[in-house]
């Protein structure tokens, strides 16, 4: 097992971008005091779950349905390209939901909310191209970063204001919809090789 710096940062970044759990922070608070209690750890533990086991388990359902990572990495490439335009534009992807306090932790939270489609998505895009270790310390490394904001949610929003939370999530869009770009090309020229 060798691991790649490179890499990791960049797997780091666009799952970051994707899961864009700072753009979130408004969504984790009305969660919040609608449950009265968010379980971080809870929360963290199982959108860790879900992506690992999709990375190693999603390339298997593709062969099931017979497409290859080529053809899903394209497909993952346009719903990046789509959410990056939703990120910059402001446009909202979460539909509110009653939940109950007790699933609050895991839905909407942990699924599909940090471990959604985009991020399921995002894993076979990346993997098509990065070592699959070099995926797990970046899926691991956001899961810190999840749970970090999490628990501090509330702080977090005083401390960045609207303002600040708006222009951190239109910078993560850019550099998402450039990486949509960057795996669209590379992936498309494969299907044609």
């Amino acid at each position: 097992m060798v691991l790649n710096f490179k890499e990791i940062v960049t797997a780091t970044m666009v799952l970051f971008a994707v899961i864009d759990i700072i753009g979130n922070i408004p969504i984790i608070i009305g969660l919040r005091e609608k449950a009265g209690h968010i379980n971080s750890m809870k929360a963290s533990i199982i959108a860790a779950i879900v992506m690992i086991v999709f990375l190693f388990l999603g390339e298997s359902i593709l062969k099931l349905i017979g497409v290859n990572v080529n053809e899903f990495a394209v497909a993952g490439a346009l719903i990046l390209f789509f959410i990056a335009l939703e990120m910059i534009l402001g446009v909202t992807l979460f539909k509110e939901e009653d939940t109950s306090p007790d699933m609050a932790s895991i839905f909407p939270l942990a699924f599909p909310l940090l471990a959604g489609p985009g991020s399921l998505t995002t894993l076979l895009s990346l993997r098509a191209e990065y070592a699959i270790e070099n995926i797990i310390v970046a899926i691991l490394i956001n899961i810190v970063i999840i749970f970090a904001v999490l628990k501090t949610s509330g702080k977090l929003q005083k401390f960045l204001g609207k303002n600040g939370i708006a222009v951190i999530q239109k910078i993560f869009g850019v550099i998402l919809l450039a990486i949509a770009v960057k795996l669209f090309t590379s992936n498309i020229q494969e299907l044609f090789n």
